[in-house]
């Protein structure tokens, strides 16, 4: 019994000792692994975690540029920069968000329309870091939210830069406004591979000079290797490359004269363009009625934003270039400009107005505006009593497509190429266009109207202007442009922006002569705008114009004070000064103004009498033409 009770404890101890062997190999075999562990990680991967821990202590931070500033030709501010402290929140590091926000209007002042901006940035922008609650803070709060910042993980102040447009509504619509990157904004940027150089930037040019001069006026992303803590908040910065703020816009645009023109509109809606005719520089743009572009930085509230998108007035449509309106008048200096160059008219040609034109072998009356005619009608008479009867004539001589190729060479149809986007082409009908357009043969009445001005020809203002320029400027055409020059933000020196010359077409002197003779003539007694002209110490050339907003029945005569205002006749006007040597050129429309010699030419006067005299006229804009007079 003892023998066994002695084996049985060899057998236990014998295996005792196996367990201990085995744990102890187990044991060495983990510690092995691990020491194998530590190796890898603290020799073989040293570089490599040393680079990530380097990473977690340092951090690059994009350091955006200044935009570049838009002066007008005298200097005078129309665009530029200032900062702010801005209250930022991280969302992603926001536990509760709303609730945040809650506590933080304790000590900043959140209103609504903060928290609705909020929003609506987070739907539209959800790729940004950060983004802010509260702009422009005052220095209270920032006081306030400085002594509590321990209590907001993931909310920030940061200093700024906010665009600010100090002329307010003037010039809008050619300035533009910038607003915040969205995710269709970065795609672009992507696909033109300028992403990395908008690293920081929240925004950008949208219409406009800011949008299409952005690559100018943004300028190049600095950027700033700042170490950090376990809060991710900086201690110190490591090194820093500086950003290259972006260049000045140096503007052709005369801001007084351009306020003058938009005042000189007063209540009326409409558009008006001033070029030089010797270097195509634009002197104005106006459009009216305009918007304020400060509203749209931060991104446009909704009071603001149904005012201006659901306004009849439409504001935010730059009618300048790209309000479409039948040319009716004015179009009659190029046809007889046209009638010249076809040998269809001679300066002595003259032909009898009975007050109305037939075309053969049909019974229809296209009437002149005067009942009873003008009688015996040369050239220079047709334009400075506007005789209808004259053009209806001479269009069907010319047939449509000598008529759309005169015209299309002074850019009638076609963009004008002027430096900001989004123009317009109108339209300069043609057997050709009809037929693609409407699948339909064209007809002889189309193109007698077409003589007048009217049927399916459409112009913008700046067309207008630029035609008219062509005239004044003897027949070269120059293309139209806003920015005259381009100032290196480092360097300050300017460099002016050459634009070529063309002359259209060969025109003989002697009839350009004549057509501008007889634009000075409007202006003079017994024209349509002569009274407009009245007492001006200077000659100037024009031609009114009024062009129909409803259709009138065949024998249905148009009173004006019995048709509703949105139906009203628009009034048209385009003039060059001084006649001698033309320094200006101009096109324009008021909408349902009426008559172009009562109500756009004294609104051009205004323009023409500050820009070659230096002074405001005192002479009103009359609300209503006497029922005679007709352009």
């Amino acid at each position: 019994m003892a023998g066994t009770a002695f084996s049985d404890q060899q057998v236990y101890l014998s295996h005792f000792r196996l367990r201990i062997w085995f744990c102890g190999i187990v044991v060495l075999a983990m510690l092995g692994i691990l020491a194998s562990r530590f190796y890898f990680l603290q020799v073989m991967q040293h570089d490599h975690f040393q680079t990530l821990a380097e990473n977690n202590r340092m951090s690059i931070v994009p350091v955006v540029p200044n935009r570049g500033l838009i002066l007008d030709r005298a200097g005078l501010v129309l665009a530029n920069n200032f900062s702010a402290y801005t209250l930022e929140i991280n969302p992603s590091k926001v536990e509760n968000l709303q609730e945040t926000i809650d506590q933080l209007s304790k000590f900043v002042d959140i209103t609504p329309r903060d928290q609705k901006r909020f929003r609506k940035l987070r739907e539209d922008s959800h790729r940004f870091e950060s983004l802010p609650i509260k702009t422009r803070l005052s220095e209270p709060e920032v006081a306030r939210f400085a002594a509590n910042r321990f209590r907001f993980p993931g909310v920030e102040i940061n200093a700024r830069l906010f665009r600010n447009y100090p002329q307010g509504i003037s010039a809008s619509h050619v300035v533009g406004y910038i607003g915040r990157i969205n995710d269709k904004d970065l795609e672009t940027l992507e696909a033109d591979e300028k992403l990395p150089n908008y690293r920081g930037s929240d925004h950008l040019g949208k219409i406009g000079l800011e949008e299409s001069f952005e690559d100018e006026l943004h300028g190049r992303t600095g950027f700033e290797q700042v170490e950090i803590d376990a809060g991710g908040r900086a201690i110190r910065s490591l090194s820093r490359e500086e950003p290259v703020a972006g260049n000045n816009l140096i503007l052709s645009l005369d801001l007084k004269l351009q306020q003058i023109a938009e005042k000189a509109f007063g209540k009326y809606r409409g558009a008006l363009v001033a070029i030089d005719p010797k270097t195509g520089e634009v002197l104005a743009s106006v459009s009216q009625p305009g918007f304020d572009p400060n509203y749209f930085v931060d991104g446009i509230d909704q009071v603001h934003w149904d005012e201006y998108n659901n306004s009849e007035e439409k504001p935010l449509n730059n009618r300048a270039l790209r309000g479409v309106y039948p040319p009716g008048s004015t179009i009659k200096p190029f046809m007889a400009l046209a009638g010249l160059y076809y040998g269809k008219r001679s300066p002595s040609t003259t032909i009898f107005d009975p007050g109305y034109f037939t075309l053969s072998g049909s019974s229809h009356q296209y009437r002149c505006w005067k009942s009873g005619g003008h009688g015996a009608v040369d050239l220079k008479k047709s334009v400075v009593i506007s005789c209808d009867t004259y053009y209806y004539g001479l269009a069907n001589e010319l047939g449509i497509d000598r008529i759309n190729e005169f015209l299309t060479r002074f850019g009638f149809g076609k963009k004008t190429g002027i430096d900001v986007k989004d123009e317009i082409s109108g339209n300069l009908p043609s057997r050709e266009w009809k037929q693609k357009r409407f699948k339909q043969v064209w007809y002889p009445g189309e193109t007698v109207i077409t003589g007048i001005g009217q049927g399916y020809t459409l112009v913008t203002p700046l067309q207008l202007a630029h035609a008219t320029a062509i005239i004044a400027g003897n027949g070269i055409s120059i293309r139209p442009h806003f920015v005259k020059a381009i100032q290196n933000s480092q360097t300050g020196e300017t460099k002016s922006i050459d634009y070529p010359k063309e002359q259209p077409f060969p025109f003989k002197p002697e009839d350009l002569a004549l057509v501008r003779e007889a634009m000075v003539a409007v202006t003079q007694p017994g024209g349509t705008a002569a009274r407009a002209a009245a007492g001006a110490p200077y000659s100037f050339g024009g031609k009114t114009g009024t062009a129909q907003v409803k259709s009138m029945k065949q024998g249905e005569k148009y009173n004006e004070k019995t048709v509703e205002e949105r139906f009203r006749d628009h009034a048209l006007f385009i003039a060059y000064a001084p006649a001698g040597d033309p320094t200006i050129a101009i096109g324009m429309i008021v909408e349902n103004g009426g008559h172009g010699g009562s109500t756009a030419a004294p609104i051009a006067r205004q323009v023409l009498d500050y820009h070659l005299l230096g002074k405001v006229p005192a002479a009103q804009i009359e609300e209503a033409a006497p029922e005679e007079e007709h352009d």
